[in-house]
């Protein structure tokens, strides 16, 4: 697994992007034996928790208060998209509807019914989270050697274990540095 840091205003702070690296098996892929890095998700925080997390982090206002508005601007977010309209977040997400849609050789074959399908909602990553800024500050640590023993001993198993995340302090190297 490999760690990606990204520089922040707040130096305390130590935000990672968690990857697991693995061997692309596919016996018809192109790029059989090739070694990828996949992202790992390690926990998933609801509006309650999103709404604890920020009350703990300096702001006058409670749990519930925060919590409410979150839950009022999802709705309004959800609303305004399925109207048509993008909304942008700052250093976040634009979020706005998407869809896929199967090509008619004539205009007049075209089925809205038929040839519009899987409506989806899209977040392009705005500010700060944009991947060309992202990788400007991204720095790389290589979290856990690939083993393809203990891949081997849990096969059938596909929980994600959780591990210390916690940076052994000091200073990051500058730019993308794997170690």
């Amino acid at each position: 697994m490999l760690i990606v840091q990204f520089k922040t205003l707040n130096p305390k702070l130590n935000i990672m992007i968690h990857y697991k690296v693995y061997q692309d098996n596919r016996k018809t892929s192109k790029r059989k034996g090739y070694w990828y890095a996949r992202s790992v998700v390690v926990q998933t925080y609801d509006l309650e928790k999103l709404a604890e997390y920020m009350s703990a982090h300096n702001t006058p206002y409670s749990k519930g208060a925060i919590a409410g508005v979150l839950t009022d601007m999802v709705a309004c977010i959800r609303e305004l998209v399925l109207e048509g309209v993008a909304v942008k977040i700052p250093d976040l997400a634009i979020f706005s509807a998407g869809i896929r849609s199967q090509g008619a050789e004539k205009l007049a074959d075209f089925n809205p019914a038929k040839h519009i399908y899987k409506p989806h909602l899209r977040a392009r990553a705005s500010g700060s989270l944009m991947a060309a800024r992202l990788k400007q500050s991204v720095h790389l640590r290589e979290y856990d050697k690939y083993d393809k023993s203990i891949k081997e001993s849990k096969k059938g198993d596909k929980k994600v274990e959780k591990k210390n995340t916690h940076s052994e302090g000091g200073e990051q190297p500058e730019g993308p540095v794997v170690g």
